[in-house]
């Protein structure tokens, strides 16, 4: 069906590394011995993890539902999808979004779905979905 990790663009990786690595060399100036090296072990890793942290969320088509992170929908409760292009994506995560609607948003990656539900039993109008390939999600949600 559909599968896609969220994964942190490479341009999120370098300025915190850099940042680790600056204070790391500016606690080790004042300390010596272990003192002097332990923020290389713990900062520079951290500055590694966080990123990846951050990259782990997957949205995912399987088994009739669309999964995002740990929240899905059956796709039987999708109306419509609505690509939101880079250019619309202000207006569509600011002004227009409704205040009930689940969202998933990512700010490094440039384009997004808007899904329309129709359950009666959920107060939630739609979802927005940051995606890198919204024509191909959309695709997979309205084949029936």
């Amino acid at each position: 069906m559909y599968r896609e990790r969220l994964y942190a663009s490479w341009w999120t990786w370098p300025l915190p590394t850099i940042g680790a690595a600056i204070m790391a060399a500016q606690v080790h100036m004042g300390y010596p011995g272990v003192r002097a090296w332990l923020p290389y072990v713990v900062l520079i890793p951290l500055a590694i993890a966080i990123p990846l942290w951050l990259g782990r969320l997957r949205v995912e088509v399987t088994g009739g539902e669309l999964w995002v992170g740990d929240a899905h929908v059956p796709l039987r409760f999708i109306d419509d999808v609505e690509v939101i292009r880079p250019a619309e994506q202000r207006r569509a995560l600011g002004p227009e979004l409704d205040p009930a609607a689940f969202l998933v948003h990512r700010s490094w990656i440039r384009t997004s779905v808007r899904i329309w539900l129709d359950d009666p039993d959920d107060p939630t109008p739609y979802w927005v979905v940051s995606t890198r390939h919204p024509d191909k999600l959309k695709a997979v949600l309205t084949e029936r």
